[in-house]
């Protein structure tokens, strides 16, 4: 397997769709990153030479890919959250940040849905019960 900014990339797959394994490299960028090294994009990865790999690598060291992305990512997160911002608070409480509704859906950020105010008859016998158990021990206090 070629190895490109310390990522294995798939063989057998054409190197266009092959680079879009790299985090932060889309169609778009793959697709100017092999015209600038001048590769052929219908070539398969595992026919790359050893010299187009080194273009291929020294074009994307321009480009901000895989864990310097992620680091600036992370860090315009933390600052949003630094200064207080409205989105730094939902990315901090785990909500949607760009607007979205939360009343109904934004399940993937809220988690597994929890009923509030509706309760088997059982579980709210077993609740109205306890609070009057503590009562009943502060009288044999006194």
């Amino acid at each position: 397997m070629p190895r490109i900014s310390g990522v294995d990339i798939p063989e057998n797959k054409r190197v266009e769709v092959a680079l879009r394994y790299l985090y932060g490299i889309g169609k778009y960028n793959a697709a100017e990153v092999l015209h600038k090294a001048e590769v052929n994009p219908d070539k398969r990865a595992k026919d790359l030479t050893g010299d187009e790999i080194s273009k291929i690598a020294k074009i994307l060291e321009e480009v901000l890919v895989e864990g310097e992305l992620r680091k600036q990512i992370r860090d315009n997160v933390e600052r949003l959250k630094k200064i207080g911002s409205y989105r730094g608070y939902r990315h901090s409480a785990g909500l949607p940040v760009r607007g979205q509704r939360t009343r109904t859906n934004a399940r993937t950020k809220r988690g597994k849905r929890m009923t509030v105010g509706a309760l088997k008859k059982e579980e709210a016998a077993k609740q109205e019960q306890k609070p009057q158990e503590p009562k009943v021990q502060d009288q044999e206090k006194k």
